[in-house]
């Protein structure tokens, strides 16, 4: 089982949590007691954090199958409690999920850049694939001016190293 303090430790997972649910859910996820399951207004007293951000927290981190929620019913009053507590030991499976995401994107992006001829509007920046130039007549939409070849292989080739970096921390290189 992985330890929230011992996750909150690597760098890439503190900004990947920071970036998932903000300065107050990280401080929320740090103080989270480790034993026991919690409602949403024990969390936001012990915390002293707005009862609205931890719940936004605590929700999104259960998207992410990072925290999970038991529900209990008062019987005399029909009122439900969330009970909760945080599911670290998926983190791996989570980020795992999410840089293939991130290399689907990028690799997408990688063959759209080594599979078109682009121009460029040296004026007001506007790039087009040859095709989009050649039915415009090589002039800009945008502001009437002549485009120029954009030789895109700098960002092809870059696209082409982060592809490779993130297969192999993959292990599918």
């Amino acid at each position: 089982m992985v330890a929230v303090e011992d996750a909150l430790k690597n760098e890439a997972v503190r900004a990947y949590i920071f970036r998932l649910v903000g300065e107050d859910g990280l401080t929320l996820i740090e103080k989270f007691p480790a034993e026991g399951e919690y409602s949403d207004e024990e969390l936001a007293e012990i915390v002293e954090i707005n009862l609205n951000s931890v719940r936004h927290t605590l929700y999104t981190l259960y998207g992410k199958r990072l925290a999970e929620y038991r529900r209990i019913k008062n019987s005399e009053t029909g009122w439900l409690t969330y009970l909760w507590v945080l599911k670290f030991q998926n983190l791996d499976t989570v980020l795992s999920e999410e840089m293939d995401d991130v290399l689907d994107i990028l690799k997408a992006r990688e063959d759209y850049e080594v599979l078109n001829d682009f121009y460029i509007c040296n004026t007001c920046g506007l790039r087009y694939t040859f095709d989009e130039a050649m039915a415009r007549d090589f002039i800009c939409i945008n502001c009437d001016e002549k485009m120029d070849h954009f030789d895109n292989d700098l960002l092809a080739e870059a696209l082409k190293r982060r592809v490779e970096s993130i297969k192999e921390n993959l292990g599918k290189a």
